[in-house]
């Protein structure tokens, strides 16, 4: 199974279409969103192409692909719009014996992890940089943002499949890999 996980788009049509794009072209069975969708928080800059009612409907379009966790700048409101459950502080996902805990970052981050067992992987958004950390007794992964990276990362997204996470660029270019 093929798993395109993403965060942080904010709102950006523009980003999203994209995102999207490249959840078809990589044919992917599913796409993990790591919440921030639809607002661009009061801290952020408007993205380009800020269109929430637009993102939704394109989310809506394929929201039987989606899975989703709700990050700090989701709201219920976000969810009467959205065709799929964004409201879970975390989803967990089994691979072997290893365990990947989904969640945004705000509530379990790197410097506050969860309960995890040794060799499991921790994903989250919410830096908006794409990160791939040694914690330990855990691995840290972070996609990056959709919309709006910082410190000099690409607009990026996930790739998880056969036991490998490998970060892409908007235009479907590889620039690092972790391998369960």
């Amino acid at each position: 199974m093929k798993w395109i996980i993403a965060s942080d788009i904010h709102g950006s049509a523009h980003w999203c279409e994209k995102l999207v794009a490249a959840f078809e072209r990589e044919g992917a069975d599913r796409l993990m969103l790591l919440g921030d969708i639809l607002y661009h928080g009061p801290r952020n800059p408007l993205p380009e192409g800020y269109a929430p009612a637009q993102v939704a409907a394109m989310l809506n379009e394929i929201s039987h692909s989606i899975c989703c966790v709700q990050g700090n700048c989701d709201s219920q409101v976000d969810q009467m719009v959205l065709d799929f459950p964004i409201m879970a502080d975390y989803a967990l996902l089994s691979h072997g014996d290893k365990l990947i805990y989904f969640t945004h970052g705000h509530i379990h981050s790197s410097e506050q992890p969860p309960k995890l067992k040794n060799g499991d992987i921790l994903v989250h958004g919410h830096t908006h940089l794409s990160v791939m950390e040694d914690c330990g007794y855990y691995t840290y992964l972070n996609p990056g943002s959709v919309s709006l990276p910082k410190e000099g990362c690409p607009h990026s997204y996930l790739v998880f499949e056969d036991g490998v996470f490998t970060w892409k660029d908007m235009d479907g270019e590889s620039f690092k890999s972790f391998e369960i």
